[in-house]
């Protein structure tokens, strides 16, 4: 998104599949793929998006254009595909649309204590100067013209910077044949913007707090960890299992939702950073006056997973899951074609092309000495960022059933985050 056109790119592909071409209206094209019966979508963010499919590994960053419909209907299909591709309107009524939508939902964006932490969290991992928290305001998605989604089109969107997956009934020498003369004689080349730019800044350790006027608090708890590629993935991948990413099986779970009924949903998330290192991190709820003796638990069952070997049992619970799981992944045809383009877009082939055949003896090869060296390597309590969301008042006070505080937590009172205006951010 260039400066001042926050909002510009996610509106481009939106609109690419919804908005009409040069020769059919936004309604007449999606009368005609209805009459086929058939689906075609764009948009950018992971999810269902990449390839259509859920589940498929990408870093949100992606943009894609998916299409699936009957075998009998590809020729008509794919070249509606292409007309889109080449040929969007960005029908102004639709534009319009689009503009007003992302207005409202600008509008509620301190409506719930969960949008909040989303963007908060997002300044404190990355700073407020990195692409990934250039949110669009207004002024910068009133400032979008025709024109710039023309440009940005034609700037981008090429055979050059596409991964095409195809998965279905067809003869594959057939199906290559339609797609390179669908592909062919492309009327601009399609600018590569390389890899996503890693953050300018290390993350902001320390508590914080932002007050909302709601009766359960939010708590995320983490850093920046690794990437994908770093050595420790795997050992790391298996620690955060054990410690709050398997569900019933795993410690926070089992201490703060079992033990102490505090929460509902514990979740610790590591998945390793796509182009940089992203961060490990522990999300709960639980009631403002329980704030903190629910993180003094996490913090507890984070020094002893770096200060005590994890049991065999732990260890062997965990790489079962990982490695039986694995196959699930993949379910289906379009499942692998989706998978594997993932590879190939979001670069781990080149780095990587012995990930899916080495999967399963990575997983099988932690030992119980790598959780913890792997925990007291990227578990550092003080290097880590606390951001608690909710009433300031009533979390600062004691639960009357035991003497922690948030302020001897801290050592001292978390500093407060106003809320930002949510137009302007």
């Amino acid at each position: 998104d260039p400066a001042g056109k926050e909002g510009l790119a996610s509106t481009a592909m939106h609109l690419l599949t919804r908005s009409g071409t040069g020769t059919r209206s936004a309604q007449a094209l999606e009368e005609r793929v209805a009459f086929l019966g058939a689906q075609l979508e764009s948009g950018m963010g992971s999810g269902r998006g990449m390839f259509g499919l859920g589940g498929v590994p990408v870093s949100g960053t992606e943009s894609y254009v998916t299409l699936n419909l009957l075998s009998k209907d590809l020729d008509e299909g794919l070249a509606l595909l292409v007309e889109c591709l080449k040929d969007c309107a960005f029908q102004q009524d639709r534009l319009d649309l689009r503009r007003d939508q992302e207005l409202q939902d600008m509008k509620r964006r301190n409506d719930e204590s969960a949008g909040i932490e989303r963007y908060e969290w997002d300044y404190l991992m990355r700073g407020e100067g990195h692409w990934s928290t250039r949110y669009p305001t207004e002024a910068s998605m009133r400032s979008i013209s025709r024109e710039d989604l023309i440009a940005f089109r034609t700037r981008y969107l090429g055979p050059r910077n596409f991964t095409l997956s195809v998965s279905g009934d067809f003869d594959k020498a057939a199906m290559t044949g339609k797609l390179e003369k669908a592909f062919a004689n492309w009327p601009w080349p399609g600018e590569d913007p390389g890899p996503p730019a890693p953050p300018a800044q290390s993350s902001a350790p320390g508590w914080f707090i932002a007050d909302k006027d709601v009766n359960q608090t939010r708590v995320s708890i983490g850093l920046r960890a690794i990437d994908r590629y770093d050595p420790d993935f795997y050992a790391a991948s298996v620690m955060n299992f054990i410690l709050g990413g398997g569900g019933f099986t795993s410690r926070l779970v089992n201490r703060i939702r079992s033990d102490e009924g505090l929460a509902y949903s514990v979740n610790s998330r590591f998945e390793g950073g796509f182009y940089y290192a992203d961060p490990w991190r522990l999300v709960f709820q639980t009631k403002a006056r329980s704030t903190a003796y629910a993180v003094d638990i996490a913090l507890t069952e984070i020094r002893r997973i770096r200060e005590e070997r994890v049991t065999d049992e732990e260890l062997t619970t965990a790489k079962n899951s990982f490695i039986e799981g694995f196959p699930s992944r993949m379910p289906s045809a379009g499942a692998i074609a989706g998978a594997l383009a993932a590879e190939e877009v979001t670069g781990r082939y080149p780095r990587d092309p012995r990930y899916f055949a080495e999967y399963t003896s990575r997983i099988q090869a932690v030992t119980a000495e790598d959780v913890q060296r792997v925990a007291q390597r990227l578990l550092d309590p003080q290097e880590m960022t606390f951001l608690l969301v909710g009433s300031a008042a009533e979390m600062a006070q004691p639960d009357g059933k035991h003497e922690v505080t948030l302020a001897g937590l801290a050592g001292g009172e978390p500093k407060r985050i106003p809320l930002r205006d949510p137009i302007t951010m």
